[in-house]
């Protein structure tokens, strides 16, 4: 029981560490719930989407692991990389001068709303590479207990969407300010760069 707590920790704060991470999906969440428009449709899509690509993720990945495990210290050096490389990236975005504004093009329509976010979703290839390659990654390492790992990470993603879908109209000064998201993207890049490197020794 113990373990599969301790796995599933590790599936939320691994998952939660790559959602929060600044992106043109969380800025149309945080910009349709300022606005308070189709935001429980937005949170529902991002939250299930994320559920689908972590699943294929980790049952894919399961399954090649299981037939071939060499693969997963290739898989396993493929993810330290694209980790640290994500953490260098955050760790510079934290260091700009620049914070979200709510300004441009109000998607008033819940129809459109909601195709906006599946485009912002499906359409960005990071999201496969977040989900998909490196949740699945992470997740392969922690062995028989990779679903609860996978069900940590969909906690955090419908946990974070919620929290900031609903709870935008109370942030929206918060997030205006550059010092909040140099804040946030460091907690990120430290994150990042924390898992990258245990992935990179093995342990």
């Amino acid at each position: 029981m113990g373990n599969a707590f301790a796995a599933a920790a590790a599936g939320f704060g691994t998952g939660l560490s790559l959602i929060v991470a600044i992106g043109a999906q969380n800025a149309f969440v945080l910009r349709q719930g300022i606005r308070r428009e189709a935001v429980l449709p937005v949170v529902a899509i991002c939250a299930a989407s994320d559920a689908v690509l972590i699943a294929c993720g980790v049952g894919g990945l399961g399954v090649l692991v299981t037939a071939w495990p060499g693969v997963l210290t290739g898989v396993r050096l493929v993810g330290a990389a694209f980790l640290l490389c994500y953490g260098v990236l955050a760790a510079r975005r934290a260091f700009r001068t620049s914070a979200l504004s709510d300004a441009g093009p109000t998607v008033r329509s819940g129809r459109r709303a909601v195709l906006a976010c599946l485009a912002m979703t499906w359409l960005n290839p990071h999201v496969y590479l977040d989900t998909v390659l490196l949740l699945g990654a992470v997740a392969a390492t922690h062995g028989s207990l990779r679903w609860e790992f996978a069900l940590g990470a969909v906690f955090a993603s419908l946990c974070w969407f919620a929290s900031l879908g609903f709870g935008a109209r109370l942030l929206a000064g918060f997030f205006r300010r550059a010092s909040s998201w140099r804040v946030l993207d460091g907690l990120v890049a430290a994150t990042m760069l924390l898992v990258g490197t245990t992935l990179a020794v093995g342990t």
